[in-house]
């Protein structure tokens, strides 16, 4: 590691490893939801596996880690020194360009679908597999187009009409505030590398601890707490990360590092698992989520190589669109299945369709990557603040941490 007075060249570009990282988290949230599927969980293949399964929520705290990594080490050089007007709506558009095309389509489709559930159900039943149903109205679909429907809502439940898009609400904000938290990360670049690290685990230790302490992580605005913890978690990480210089023995060392955190992430969850009384005791892991990511980062061997291969990258890549038509695929699954009992359990197409719907699931995440959301991307980024946004990222290209 370098001291604190010394200054490696910053990295830029895609660190492929922690690309591939996001199709293991968004797959993690994705079995999670599976497991809601009826009679599921009485599968005997399922059930060595359901301590793993049943914890996949915590796979948004890790999607949370990484965007503040990734965000952090594209835009700290641009926007750290002086974080301007233009420089600020120029980043805000890319965000926009990234995360809106898809979310606006599924959000609006998949509204549809709701109201027309809602007409076909007796009154006062269920629309959406939710615990609080959302409300399917013009002023609700401004909110959800604008994504800033959970900002005035303590918890989660019925704020999203998609599900998990509530955690797209949670990140829009993280995105929105991040130009003036550039400017405070700005100032401790200079960190010694394990003072930024340590700060980092610090960051998630109040939310691990309440996991740990009451197995309930369900709290008035704890939503605000794991994105803001997780967040700049990952920010500081990527501090810390610039400040190594990428040596053989550092990357042999990241990679016992990373391999060690996925080996204790799986222990802990199992052995949380077993505590009694029952509960969501294993989000301590979060704890670990700064040194996996940042482990990542700094090796190209072990995990790492796993996870930077072609078909684990390309998964990354696809992992958004994935995380958004996930669940519309499992709803329509269980409407099916309540309405046709050759797709109920027992029935003769039970078998066969209920894993199809991962499958479909993935295949559905792969054409609106291809066909919605990398076009979508292009196309509007070269549009009205998009060219800022250019001349932000020619910029980064000459910037070296100084």
């Amino acid at each position: 590691m370098t001291s604190a007075s010394e200054a490696p060249p910053a990295r830029t570009g895609e660190i492929r490893a922690l690309t591939g990282l996001r199709i293991f988290a968004a797959l993690w949230v994705v079995v999670f939801h599976f497991g809601f599927t009826p009679a599921l969980a009485t599968e005997w293949f399922w059930r060595p596996f359901r301590p793993f399964v049943s914890t996949g929520a915590l796979g948004v705290d890790l999607f949370y880690v990484l965007s503040g990594f990734v965000i952090t080490l594209t835009y700290l050089d641009t926007m750290g020194p002086r974080a301007t007007g233009r420089l600020t709506v120029g980043f805000w558009w890319t965000r926009i360009c990234r995360v809106w095309p898809v979310y606006a389509t599924v959000t609006t489709l998949f509204g549809g679908w709701l109201l027309f559930k809602a007409a076909h159900v007796p009154p006062g039943a269920p629309v959406a597999y939710q615990s609080v149903q959302p409300v399917v109205d013009v002023w609700h679909y401004l909110e959800q187009l604008t994504m800033v429907q959970l900002w005035h809502r303590p918890f989660f439940d019925g704020s999203s009409w998609v599900g998990p898009a509530w955690s797209i609400s949670a990140e829009w904000l993280a995105y929105v505030c991040f130009p003036a938290l550039a400017l405070l990360l700005w100032r401790v670049r200079r960190a010694h590398p394990a003072l930024a690290g340590a700060l980092a685990v610090a960051c998630m230790v109040p939310f691990a601890w309440i996991c740990w302490t009451t197995g309930n992580p369900y709290h008035p605005w704890s939503w605000l707490l794991r994105i803001a913890a997780g967040f700049l978690a990952g920010a500081l990480t990527c501090v810390a990360v610039r400040r190594v210089t990428p040596t053989r023995r550092v990357a042999r060392g990241a990679a016992v590092v990373a391999g060690l955190c996925v080996v204790a992430v799986l222990a802990v969850l199992w052995a949380s698992a077993q505590r009694n009384p029952p509960g969501e005791y294993g989000g301590v892991v979060v704890l670990l989520f700064p040194l996996l990511v940042g482990a990542l980062a700094l090796s190209s061997r072990g995990p790492s190589r796993l996870l930077a291969t072609r078909p684990a990258v390309h998964g990354g890549r696809i992992s958004y669109s994935l995380y958004l038509v996930h669940v519309p695929v499992f709803e329509v699954l269980w409407t099916a299945m309540a309405r046709f009992p050759v797709l109920a359990p027992g029935g003769r197409l039970y078998a066969v369709v209920v894993p199809g719907a991962l499958l479909a699931a993935l295949l559905l995440a792969h054409l609106t990557y291809r066909l919605l959301e990398e076009p979508a991307r292009l196309a509007l980024r070269s549009r009205g603040p998009g060219r800022w946004a250019r001349r932000q990222r020619a910029a980064a290209r000459v910037v070296t941490a100084d």
